[in-house]
């Protein structure tokens, strides 16, 4: 599937080519703290060469839960996150599908980390919903 993104500034724009069976929601601790979130839900495993960025994302390099280190990338002006990487050259990318403009069409396959979870994520059916607010 063909998807586009960008974030929130518009700094940092890309293309890329994706398996949409490959969206994973991840309830690991770091990627609560990364999305300020009780989760994040990605595209794994798209290969360097069916993506193309445009603009200079920055990175930060932290350890895994396997001890591996992690390459996160972001816009270094307004904050979004936008992919991660083993950071091995050619290794895959797992794109932050909040940066993506096709994100209604990504339904998750596969959730990860569920120990971690928020108890109360697992199933929001039950909690009072709001429309979005008039901006007229």
């Amino acid at each position: 599937m063909k998807v586009d993104g960008c974030c929130h500034c518009g700094a940092v724009t890309y293309d890329a080519e994706i398996s949409p069976d490959q969206v994973v929601i991840c309830h690991c601790t770091d990627c609560q703290t990364f999305s300020s979130a009780p989760y994040r839900v990605s595209v794994f495993g798209v290969t360097p060469d069916n993506v193309r960025i445009a603009g200079a994302p920055k990175t930060y390099v932290k350890t895994g839960g396997s001890g591996k280190k992690v390459t996160v990338a972001f816009c270094g002006d307004c904050g979004t996150a936008l992919y991660s990487t083993k950071g091995a050259t050619n290794s895959p990318l797992n794109l932050r599908v909040g940066a993506i403009k096709q994100r209604a069409q990504l339904i998750p396959k596969m959730q990860g980390f569920c120990g971690s979870a928020m108890t109360w994520a697992m199933n929001i059916d039950g909690i009072h919903r709001v429309p979005e607010p008039d901006k007229s």
